[in-house]
């Protein structure tokens, strides 16, 4: 994997990686068909539908009537469906960043990033490049406060950026990483154009009464790589488990502190710090290209590229080692000055309108 810094110095990341550790790219539409394929092999009843509204008792929180999900089902020769009802005793709330059951259950609002990503097409001889490799371009250029990609998407690449505060010039963005990658991709064919809300942090409840969220919708998506699939598998799981095990096989309904006290309590006890301190390091090193350049050049570092790679690959803030941790201190503040000293302004910008929506 390359890191590319503002003024294009490149450093390749990946040198720690041992033989069997690998960064996989992730193609959504191969990976959410394995999924629902699996679920209807082991049981699931499938619903190929569209929820447009959920009624929610005003005391779900203390009593067991059931809510009732509104749906569109598909139909063949349809095109607006057949309206539907389903009543049922629990919800979980997988149905990402504008999640309909965080809104029907008053969740709260978070701040977040626009995603926008085009699937391009190169020549076999171009795509010979990316087989093995990914890049990360950083530069208020291609975002003000996140990094732009270039990824490999098996027979195409995914090109894209992200960015929270400067949320309307997304597609300037998108253009400047279009040409930083430059000929690497140049003559390619864009086959699909991509664009997500990207949760910022966590919904101020993620669980009221008999519903719960997991995933985008509950607002688990890392700072720094902006990795959210593992945490929607990861915590669609625990979910499920712990809500499966409180009905003690069908006989009761969980409560909400039960789930507060076991799904989140045991989600936020593994993966908070990793949270935190993916938080901390975005602001420090996304937020100006001086901050930039120091962050690639401390990618240089085998020690940084160990922790950062193990923290990515096993979900847990790595880096135990009291003299590196002290000596990785001395250079990152070395790094910190030659990249402000030699770094160029970030362009200015002003929406204070837009920035304050919330999802």
């Amino acid at each position: 994997m390359n890191l590319i810094s503002p003024t294009g110095v490149e450093v390749d990341i990946g040198d720690t990686l041992k033989p069997n550790e690998y960064i996989g790219m992730c193609r959504r539409e191969i990976l959410d068909k394995y999924l629902r394929d699996r679920a209807i092999e082991y049981g699931a009843q499938v619903v190929n539908g569209l929820v447009t509204a959920i009624d929610v008792p005003s005391d779900h929180k203390v009593s067991e009537d059931p809510y009732t999900i509104h749906y569109q089902e598909f139909q063949e020769g349809s095109s607006a469906g057949v309206a539907k009802t389903m009543d049922v005793d629990y919800i979980v709330g997988a149905d990402g960043a504008n999640s309909r059951v965080a809104k029907a259950m008053d969740a709260g609002l978070y701040n977040f990033a626009i995603a926008f990503q085009e699937r391009i097409k190169i020549s076999d001889d171009k795509m010979k490049f990316y087989e093995e490799m990914a890049e990360m371009y950083v530069g208020d250029d291609v975002s003000p406060d996140f990094y732009g990609w270039v990824f490999p998407k098996y027979d195409h690449v995914g090109v894209g950026t992200g960015t929270v505060v400067n949320r309307p010039a997304i597609k300037q963005y998108q253009k400047a990483i279009r040409d930083r990658a430059g000929d690497k991709i140049s003559g390619g064919k864009i086959i699909k154009v991509e664009a997500h809300p990207i949760p910022e942090h966590y919904r101020p409840r993620r669980v009221q009464g008999r519903m719960a969220l997991v995933g985008d919708a509950a607002g688990y998506v890392t700072k720094c790589s902006g990795e959210g699939i593992y945490f929607a598998a990861k915590s669609g799981r625990m979910a499920a488990e712990e809500i499966v095990k409180l009905m003690k096989g069908g006989s009761h309904l969980p409560t909400q502190a039960e789930v507060e006290e076991t799904y989140l309590k045991k989600y936020d006890k593994l993966y908070g710090p990793t949270y935190a301190v993916l938080d901390i390091l975005q602001k420090v090193f996304y937020s100006n290209n001086g901050a930039r350049e120091a962050f690639v050049e401390l990618c240089n570092s085998k020690y940084v590229q160990q922790v950062t790679f193990d923290s990515y690959l096993y979900k847990r803030v790595q880096g135990n080692n009291p003299l590196d941790d002290l000596k990785l201190l001395g250079e990152t503040i070395g790094c910190l000055i030659r990249g402000y000293s030699n770094a160029k302004p970030d362009a200015e910008f002003s929406n204070p309108v837009e920035s304050q929506k919330r999802l």
